[in-house]
């Protein structure tokens, strides 16, 4: 099994609605966030995917979320965790690599770091 990963960063903030404690109010992260793509089989050119594409995909769909209040984005529910911020990206990375002929079944994983040490992870299950 091939896997392959790129990062892209944003910067948003956020407050959590249903937390006790500092996260309920309103704060920002720079975020990193790594996208993987695993598979078994190789292009005539040797790679599993073009890094090119994937982190541009990966920049495409993050900029959707740069400079934001991620509590005005009605799909977070007004409590965009880590978790569902990995979530939505994945999801919205499937139908840009669609977009651009790339099988979005070689999207594995997303991470979402809101801080060197503190990640949550999607992945395909």
């Amino acid at each position: 099994m091939f896997s392959v990963r790129v990062e892209a960063e944003f910067a948003a903030a956020h407050f959590l609605s249903h937390y006790h404690g500092k996260c309920e109010r309103l704060h920002g992260h720079n975020y990193r966030v790594r996208l993987w793509a695993r598979g078994e089989t190789l292009d005539e050119g040797g790679m599993l995917a073009d890094f090119g594409v994937l982190k541009g995909a990966l920049r495409d769909v993050t900029a959707q979320l740069d400079h934001s209040n991620l509590n005005d984005n009605p799909v977070f529910n007004n409590d965009p965790s880590a978790e569902r911020i990995a979530h939505f990206i994945f999801k919205a990375l499937e139908v840009a690599l669609s977009s651009l002929q790339v099988d979005p079944a070689l999207l594995w994983a997303v991470e979402v770091f809101e801080t060197p040490t503190n990640m949550a992870r999607y992945e395909r299950g």
